[in-house]
């Protein structure tokens, strides 16, 4: 496509394989101020972790990177199949530096989807037109600048809350950091935690891929009570915020308030290593985490996501929110911790 400004804009498949592609994409998600799920990097992990496949589509004009579209391609025996932007992340979406190529992406993106017989696309953040249907009003995100010092941003939480927050400083936790040495012990304690939840564990080896293609902009901050890990949270770090991302805690968490304990201990964590926000991530509105970030003084911002269905297709539901999935959930959590960590990973990797 030509048009007044000058050369033509043309969209590809990006070659992820090749580390200079890679290189250049990193560099305009940078630019851009984007999330880390559109970071070449992110896709990586999640095939190496998952075995759902890393796609993108690149927009240039005159060999210059003018937009870029992270996929997944996620398949799974029990829910239709989709492309995924970002699989298994919270935000995604077309990354463009004009209208014309975010519409020239959309269509490359339902292109594909029919190409490799894909139900439907799934857009986490940005913009899409015509033909796309808006998803909103069922997530918000949590964000904010960290405060100067430790006792800044103590009074930056709520009195109520940060009366507990001071109670949990007060317990006696060993906070410990780490990389891919603690991910054993990160592991136990998340896998604990969504199976009382009711979820399927996601595979070890997605966290152990994650860490090791993020390096430093990634790690492992735990609680540990008598030598025994009772929380740990991983975080990711991109475009100076701390992002706490996967994180739990086992029985004990709750009496020694150690999930509340780590989530403050990672703001000084993170104030440490240079970063200037906090961000907790999402949540479903209405949920317990929701209303918890909300009663700790973060204030929700609504997201909106975007959904494209092909022509006699099913768009795929992994809303564990839905009716449809109570039984189920009920049933998980009654099923042995070994057994659900066993065989939870064969269902979560199909959930991104």
């Amino acid at each position: 496509m030509t048009d007044a400004s000058g050369p033509a804009l043309l969209v590809r498949q990006a070659d992820l394989s090749d580390a200079r592609e890679r290189a250049r994409i990193e560099a305009f998600v940078a630019e851009h101020g984007a999330t880390p799920f559109h970071r070449p990097a992110w896709l990586l992990a999640i095939e190496q972790g998952t075995g759902q496949r890393g796609l993108g589509l690149v927009a240039e004009r005159a060999g210059a990177i003018a937009g870029w579209l992270p996929l997944t391609e996620v398949r799974s025996a029990l829910f239709s199949p989709a492309l995924v932007s970002s699989g298994f992340g919270v935000g995604g979406g077309v990354l463009s530096e004009s209208d014309e190529a975010g519409a020239m992406l959309c269509r490359a993106a339902q292109e594909m989807a029919q190409r490799l017989s894909v139900s439907s696309v799934e857009l986490r953040g940005g913009t899409a037109g015509e033909g796309w249907e808006p998803i909103t009003g069922k997530h918000a995100n949590f964000s904010r600048p960290l405060a100067a010092d430790h006792e800044a941003e103590l009074e930056a939480i709520p009195r109520k809350a940060r009366a507990e927050v001071r109670k949990c400083l007060r317990s006696p936790l060993e906070i410990v950091v780490g990389h891919s040495n603690h991910l054993d012990t990160f592991y136990r304690c998340y896998a604990a935690s969504v199976h009382n939840l009711g979820t399927p564990v996601f595979p070890r080896k997605l966290f152990a891929a994650v860490l090791d293609h993020f390096g430093e902009d990634a790690d492992i901050l735990t609680a540990l009570h008598e030598g025994r890990a009772v929380s740990s949270v991983l975080s990711l770090y991109h475009n100076g915020a701390v992002m706490p991302y996967w994180g739990g805690g086992g029985a004990e968490a709750r009496a020694l308030k150690s999930n509340e304990r780590v989530y403050f201990e990672l703001m000084d964590h993170g104030r440490a290593r240079g970063c200037t926000h906090y961000d907790y991530g999402r949540s479903k509105v209405g949920s317990g985490p929701y209303n918890f970030k909300k009663w700790q003084g973060f204030e929700p911002e609504p997201l909106t996501y975007w959904s494209w269905t092909a022509p006699g297709g099913t768009a795929r539901n992994i809303d564990p929110t839905d009716q449809s999935y109570s039984a189920s959930i009920d049933l998980w959590k009654k099923l042995p911790l070994s057994v659900a960590t066993r065989i939870g990973p064969f269902i979560a990797r199909g959930l991104g």
